[in-house]
């Protein structure tokens, strides 16, 4: 199943890698358009029935992720429901190695690694300092090669039970819809694995404002979930808050106080400290020149204080809605 909404530029790859997918079984591919006006549609018509693709394109006038799915689901037959995103990439064996992996464990939902890979120099840069665990995803990854059970995957391949039990995706959720389905998979007693021999390439936003944008709207839309469940998900996805508003703190009392500004200072040395180091050895495992690494370590706070700022926002409207 893909929610998708103008990706004309990606159709023609996508199309290419499930064409070219190892995966013996009966495929069905499934496809919610959020009304989209480029001619990328007609356009995956085309590219799918040059391919021979079953595809069956589901309107979704609401236009964002989650009523989109659920249009996919209400419409699959199938004994295993992939999400799939039109802006990454898949290896031949991926739909493979989800069945097989859902078929070995029983998960609910199962999943693997996000390979963030870029083209022009922001993109590079923003893939490196993703690919760290100061970045974010490497908190989530598994360093080896053994199958780990986890709170989240990327998209994830669900076994139809899981939403017979749990219900649909949350359609109010513009973003984190993925976060609170997995929240209430694990709550009724679900299991998702994280299998490292499964791989989606992703190719991340290319510009610092875009990656901006996107993850402050990650932070914005976590506090709802947070609020749904009356629950923090975990403890690293507060952790940009707890920056955010320290920094903020601070910054407001060292104006009379030179103690909250020596911890000001302190809190920002050790911050570009650790971005400095993550930065130099992200870029030196991908094999990145090293006039790549101040952009690596631009990507840093945009990440941070992006997702932080987003989930501050988050919590003064939810305060507003509650007033109102």
């Amino acid at each position: 199943m893909v929610p998708l909404r103008n990706e004309r530029s990606n159709v023609d790859s996508f199309v290419n890698d499930l064409a070219a997918q190892d995966f013996e079984g009966e495929l069905e591919v499934l496809v919610a358009d959020g009304a989209s006006d480029d001619g990328g549609i007609e356009r995956l018509r085309a590219a799918a029935r040059e391919a021979g693709l079953p595809l069956q394109v589901i309107d979704n006038p609401a236009g964002w992720v989650s009523p989109g799915l659920n249009a996919c689901i209400r419409e699959a037959h199938g004994d295993l429901i992939v999400r799939l995103d039109c802006h990454s990439r898949y290896p031949r064996d991926y739909l493979r190695r989800c069945a097989e992996v859902s078929e070995q464990t029983g998960a609910w939902n199962v999943g693997g690694r996000l390979v963030p890979t870029g083209t022009t120099p922001i993109e590079r840069a923003v893939a490196c300092a993703m690919d760290s665990p100061f970045g974010g995803i490497g908190w989530t990854r598994s360093g080896g090669s053994a199958r780990v059970e986890t709170d989240t995957v990327t998209f994830g391949a669900f076994r139809p039970e899981a939403f017979e039990r749990v219900g649909l995706f949350d359609e109010a959720l513009v973003r984190n819809q993925d976060d609170e389905f997995n929240m209430r998979l694990r709550a009724a007693g679900g299991r998702i694995v994280l299998d490292p021999a499964i791989t989606v390439v992703y190719r991340p936003r290319g510009s610092f404002g875009g990656v901006w944008r996107q993850y402050f709207e990650y932070g914005l839309w976590k506090v709802p979930v947070m609020l749904k469940h009356r629950r923090i998900a975990t403890v690293r996805g507060v952790v940009p808050l707890v920056f955010v508003l320290g920094s903020v703190g601070l910054l407001a009392g060292a104006i009379r106080s030179r103690t909250a500004r020596r911890l000001l200072v302190a809190e920002w040395l050790l911050y570009g400290a650790l971005g400095v180091f993550f930065a130099a050895r992200g870029a030196r495992g991908r094999d990145e020149p090293w006039t790549l690494m101040p952009a690596v370590l631009a990507a840093f706070p945009t990440f941070h204080l992006g997702f932080g700022s987003g989930q501050a926002a988050g919590l003064v409207r939810a305060l507003w809605r509650r007033r109102s």
